[in-house]
């Protein structure tokens, strides 16, 4: 993945972000119950935290040195554990709620990804 692909869907998916916390605030809250829409905020917050650490994967994207798996585990992560929660917010599908940790150790290994990546930066 590129550095300019990366900024691209960083861009985009914090555009989609503020769209999502928007409308969780004003036209789900009269809509879904107390802990659907918890669920709505926690998938919302969630993407907006881990969109800094995309953009750490493209600001460290060099032709010798690309942070790809980082940057792919924190996409799939945001997709799972964001998209889940939402999904069950929506749906009322708590099965759901049994594949949301999948997401979110995709983005732990995603952080986790990015020390190397730091560490050689510094120097």
């Amino acid at each position: 993945m590129t550095k300019s692909r990366i900024f691209s869907i960083a861009a985009v998916l914090g555009a989609l972000a503020v769209t999502m916390g928007a409308f969780g605030a004003h036209a789900l809250k009269a809509q879904l119950d107390a802990q659907a829409l918890e669920w709505w905020e926690t998938g919302v917050r969630y993407m907006f935290w881990n969109l800094p650490a995309l953009l750490l994967c493209g600001i460290l994207a060099t032709p010798q040195r690309q942070p790809r798996l980082a940057a792919w585990l924190l996409l799939i992560g945001i997709g799972i554990f964001t998209g889940t929660l939402c999904v069950m917010a929506l749906t009322g599908m708590r099965w759901l709620g049994a594949i949301t940790p999948i997401g979110g150790v995709a983005l732990i290994a995603g952080w986790l990804l990015l020390l190397p990546h730091c560490r050689n930066s510094a120097t």
